[in-house]
């Protein structure tokens, strides 16, 4: 379980009632973003509170009233999904900076400047995002603040979300060592085994082509055909 020392206030009022748990921020906010992560990392104590800072336990009937169960696990998943984290202020720009980190990085990965057809840098779109005045909401999913973020910062610089369909023909030798780890860069729409070759199509964020071409020579040593069919 968390320390108090780090932990924070997770509470939920509700049909006039309130109740309060001690939680991890971060793997608190893991939660609200619908990850499944242990109870156990999360919690400080599985003691329902009606005000926690006095020590002042909520009723047994009233949380059985409430949420319909005395389960604690239940409840507090509940109160985090529900309710509010209280941060300090610190906790909460840190938090921020992190959400912001993470949207920028996706960006990175799936836009691309159509000037130039490079991808944008990291750090480029953070101060895209910091001109525009985004707002970004910590309690959000990154990805589901993607499409938002990037409206925003048009009008800053050129920016274009763009992926690449590519087909890749490598030695069979090297299918074990690249099958592994494909999934990572993209989706394969189609493969074939053509004498002692694996062929495949693979769709791939613009912003990571030239990522994609670096792993494939690292592992075949640059024994490896690739040619870009179409943009979508």
């Amino acid at each position: 379980m968390v320390s108090l020392e780090r932990a924070v206030i997770a509470r939920l009022e509700i049909r006039g009632e309130r109740f309060e748990i001690y939680v991890d921020p971060d793997l608190a906010l893991a939660i609200k973003e619908g990850k499944n992560v242990d109870m156990d990392k999360v919690l400080a104590s599985y003691t329902i509170f009606k005000d926690a800072r006095k020590g002042e336990k909520a009723s047994e009937e009233k949380i059985n009233k409430i949420f319909g169960t005395n389960d604690p696990e239940v409840v507090a998943r509940e109160i985090i999904k529900k309710g509010e984290i209280q941060l300090t202020t610190e906790q909460r720009r840190k938090m921020l900076e992190q959400k912001k980190k993470q949207i920028a990085t996706i960006i990175s990965r799936n836009a691309i400047n159509p000037q130039t057809n490079a991808p944008h840098p990291v750090e480029r779109i953070l101060k895209a995002m910091e001109e525009a005045k985004v707002n970004v909401d910590i309690f959000k999913d990154a990805e589901a603040q993607v499409e938002n973020v990037v409206k925003a910062i048009k009008r800053i610089i050129p920016i274009k979300i763009e992926k690449k369909l590519i087909a890749v023909k490598v030695p069979a030798q090297f299918h074990g060592k690249i099958f592994g780890k494909i999934r990572g860069y993209g989706e394969i729409k189609k493969e074939e085994w053509i004498k002692d070759s694996w062929l495949f199509l693979i769709e791939i964020p613009s912003g990571i082509v030239d990522e994609f071409f670096e792993f494939l020579n690292k592992i075949t040593k640059g024994n490896v055909e690739t040619k870009i069919l179409e943009k979508r």
